[in-house]
C-alpha cells in the first residue's frame, strides 16, 4: 500500500511570507513617492523630510532584538499579528499627519511595528523548512520584498496622478496610506487564523510533510537573551558590521534616489523618473531570486554552505561598490540607473545569504540574532537619510560625494565576509 503524498502546507506559509514582505515594501517605500506633496503641504525642507525618513530608520533599529526575541519566547504567530497591526494602523496615521512633530512620531511608531516583521518570518522559516529549503525561501521571499518595493514608485504615482490631464486616480496622498494600511489589517487577520507556530500542530500537515521539514526547535525554549554567545562570536560581529555598512547604501534606493533623479537628469519628465525609481529595487529581487537558487550547486562545487555564503558575501558586496562608482562617471540617465541597478542586484545576491547564515548560526536563537542582525544594518540605514541631506547642504547639492560613501560602504560590507563562518554555532 503507498504511503499518502506529502501535504504542501509549508507553501501556504510561503505564500504568507510573499504577501507580507509585498505589504512592508510598500509600506515603507510609499512615502518616498508621497514625499514631495507631503513637504509641499506641510511646508518641510529636505532636511526636515529626512527626520521623517530616521525616525522609521531608527526605529525599526532599536526594535528588532525585542521583536525577534519575542518571536523566539510566543511565537511567530502571535508576534507577527500584533506587529503587522500596529505597522498598518500607522501607515493609515501618516497619511494624517499635520506637522513635522506628528510625522516623525507616526513613522517612528510605524517602525517599532515593522521591526518585528523579518526576524519572525525568519523564525517560521526555521520552524516550518528544512534546512535544504530555508535560503530558497529567504530568495523568493526577498525578492517579492523588492519587486514590491520596485512598483511601487509607479503605483503611488498613478495613485497620486490625475485631475489635470495626466492618467491616474487623482488621490490625495492620505487616502494612498489608508488603502495600504487596511491591506496590512487583513493580512494580520487571516494569517493568525491559519497560521501555526509549528506544523506538528497544524492539521492540513501530514506525517510525510513533517518528515520532509525534519526536526526543529519549538517556540518557547531559551527564553533569556543570548547576549553572551552574541558578543563573543566573530561570525556575529561580522553578520553585524557587513549588514550595517550594506544597508547604509541600501537606504539611498528607498529614500533619496527619486530626489537625486529630479536634481541630476532635470531632461526627465515625471513618469520617466517614476519608471527609473523602480530600477534598484527591481534588480535587487532578481539578485535575491538568483542568490536562493545559486546557493545549494555553488555550495557543492566549494565544498561547502559557509564557503559558498562567503563567495557570493564578497563578490556581490565589491560589484556593487564598483558599480556605484562607475554610476557617477555616466552622464546618460539610462545608463547610469542601469549601474545603479547592478549595484542593487549585487547588492541583494549577499541578502538571503546574510538571513541565511543567521538561520545556521543562531539555531534556536535565531530570532534574537536575526534581530540583532537587521537592528545593527537599519542603524546604518537610519544614519543614511541623514547624512545624505546634510552633505548635500554643504556642498552645493553635489551628490557625488554620497556616491562615494554609498561605494565605500559596499566595499567593506565585503572586507566583512571574509570573516563569517556560517558553520559556526550559537546553540548546542
Amino acid at each position: 500500500m503507498n504511503s499518502p503524498a506529502p501535504t504542501r502546507a509549508r507553501f501556504v506559509v510561503l505564500c504568507f511570507a510573499v504577501t507580507l514582505a509585498i505589504i512592508t515594501y510598500v509600506d515603507r517605500v510609499c512615502i518616498s513617492q508621497a514625499a514631495p506633496a507631503m513637504q509641499e503641504e506641510m511646508g518641510l525642507s529636505k532636511v526636515e523630510m529626512g527626520y521623517a525618513f530616521t525616525a522609521f530608520g531608527w526605529a525599526y533599529a532599536l526594535f528588532e532584538i525585542p521583536g525577534g526575541w519575542l518571536g523566539d519566547r510566543i511565537g511567530p504567530r502571535k508576534v507577527l499579528m500584533r506587529v503587522v497591526s500596529m505597522w498598518s494602523i500607522f501607515t493609515i496615521a501618516t497619511g494624517w499627519a499635520w506637522n513635522l512633530v506628528s510625522l516623525v512620531i507616526c513613522r517612528f511608531l510605524f517602525g517599532v511595528g515593522e521591526a518585528g516583521c523579518f526576524p519572525n518570518l525568519t523564525k517560521a522559516f526555521t520552524l516550518w523548512f528544512h534546512a535544504s529549503e530555508r535560503v530558497k525561501a529567504q530568495g523568493i521571499m526577498w525578492l517579492s520584498a523588492r519587486w514590491g518595493g520596485a512598483f511601487t514608485p509607479l503605483l503611488v504615482g498613478w495613485m497620486l496622478a490625475g485631475g489635470d490631464g495626466r492618467p491616474g486616480l487623482g488621490l490625495h496622498y492620505k487616502w494612498v496610506f489608508l488603502i495600504f494600511g487596511v491591506l496590512g489589517v487583513v493580512w494580520a487577520v487571516l494569517f493568525y487564523g491559519w497560521f501555526r507556530d509549528h506544523p506538528h500542530d497544524h492539521p492540513s500537515v501530514n506525517a510525510a510533510e513533517l518528515a520532509l521539514i525534519g526536526e526543529t526547535d519549538r517556540v518557547g525554549t531559551g527564553h533569556a537573551m543570548p547576549w553572551g554567545k552574541l558578543v563573543t562570536s566573530r561570525t556575529v560581529w561580522m553578520l553585524w558590521a557587513q549588514y550595517f555598512f550594506m544597508s547604509y547604501a541600501w537606504y539611498f534606493y528607498i529614500t533619496w534616489f527619486p530626489t537625486y533623479l529630479k536634481e541630476q537628469f532635470t531632461t526627465l519628465s515625471e513618469i520617466e523618473r517614476a519608471l527609473l525609481a523602480c530600477v534598484p529595487l527591481f534588480f535587487g529581487g532578481l539578485g535575491c531570486f538568483i542568490s536562493g537558487f545559486v546557493s545549494t550547486p555553488l555550495e557543492k562545487r566549494l565544498g561547502g554552505r559557509s564557503r559558498s555564503r562567503r563567495v557570493i558575501g564578497i563578490v556581490g558586496l565589491s560589484a556593487a561598490g564598483l558599480l556605484m562608482l562607475i554610476s557617477t562617471q555616466l552622464n546618460m540617465p539610462l545608463l547610469s540607473v542601469l549601474a545603479v541597478g547592478l549595484a542593487s542586484f549585487g547588492n541583494d545576491l549577499t541578502l538571503p545569504c546574510s538571513w541565511g547564515a543567521c538561520m545556521e548560526v543562531g539555531g534556536r536563537y535565531t530570532g534574537a540574532l536575526a534581530g540583532s542582525m537587521n537592528m545593527v544594518g537599519n542603524a546604518g540605514g537610519a544614519i543614511a537619510p541623514m547624512v545624505v541631506p546634510l552633505i548635500l547642504a554643504a556642498t552645493n547639492n553635489n551628490w557625488m560625494i554620497n556616491m562615494f560613501l554609498f561605494a565605500g560602504a559596499y566595499f567593506l560590507a565585503a572586507a566583512c565576509w571574509a570573516f563569517i563562518d556560517s558553520d559556526h554555532r550559537l546553540h548546542d
